[in-house]
């Protein structure tokens, strides 16, 4: 089965963004997302967008997107800006936690960014970003440059298919074409409310499960493990039993 990924073209619709002399961050974004989206699709990814169009989504409303797209993976394309123009240059990846499947993502775009010339500002942590907090899947935030420093725009535009390749090429060697086929789960709780739902995941993923959330009609349910076989997810339930949940065998197919 193909990965799927869900790239974010950040800001938009009312909110520009970053902007420097006209120029504005949410144009920028979402002619990298199309771009970089249309060459992985040729590679044989599986590709979902937020938005293709100029519209506005909050933060929340772009994770919840991405969360009910049931993607592996989430990206999201941003400009950075500094408070006095030509100052501060280069492209940086934002993670929720490094030492992550997310910083290995965006550690890997970032060092392909560099070798095609942007400055190198490193993998940092931001856990306070909700596209970074609140996406279910590995998820990274990439800065492609200072919006308001001239080398950086030069690059971008006037390299811009170089760009997109570096960006695509990041991706292809830190994520596989296709992923696992693991067709059971063990659901540990049914909420009608989303908040309870995430709570939970929250709490399995702290003692070390996979944890993940799938919209069941009005109710979420959380769902623990990926497994290959009917054995090893019984072999998960019995450990989540050990641990004091209620559990039942599901099919995630």
């Amino acid at each position: 089965m193909a990965v799927t990924i869900i790239l974010d073209a950040g800001h938009g619709g009312y909110d520009n963004g970053a902007s420097y002399n006209g120029r504005r961050e949410k144009d920028d974004t979402l002619r990298v997302a199309l771009a970089v989206g249309e060459k992985l699709e040729n590679a044989g990814y599986n590709v979902l967008y937020t938005r293709t169009t100029d519209r506005y989504d909050s933060p929340f409303e772009k994770a919840q997107i991405a969360n009910r797209s049931g993607a592996d993976y989430f990206i999201s394309f941003h400009r950075n800006s500094g408070a006095t123009p030509n100052t501060y240059n280069g492209t940086q990846a934002l993670v929720y936690e490094t030492g992550t499947e997310a910083e290995r993502l965006g550690r890997s775009i970032n060092d392909q960014l560099v070798k095609f010339g942007f400055k190198d500002l490193g993998v940092v942590e931001r856990p306070g970003l909700v596209v970074l907090r609140r996406t279910q899947m590995p998820a990274v935030l990439m800065e492609l440059g200072f919006i308001n420093h001239d080398g950086d725009n030069q690059m971008f535009d006037q390299r811009f298919n170089e760009m997109v390749d570096a960006i695509v090429t990041g991706v292809e060697q830190a994520v596989p074409l296709t992923r696992p086929s693991g067709k059971y789960g063990v659901q540990v709780g049914l909420y009608r409310y989303e908040s309870n739902a995430e709570y939970m995941r929250e709490q399995l993923e702290s003692q070390g499960y996979l944890a993940s959330i799938r919209r069941e009609g009005p109710y979420y349910a959380v769902i623990a493990g990926r497994e290959d076989s009917l054995e090893d997810a019984m072999n998960l339930q019995n450990r989540l039993r050990q641990d004091g949940y209620d559990t039942l065998v599901v099919n995630m197919e």
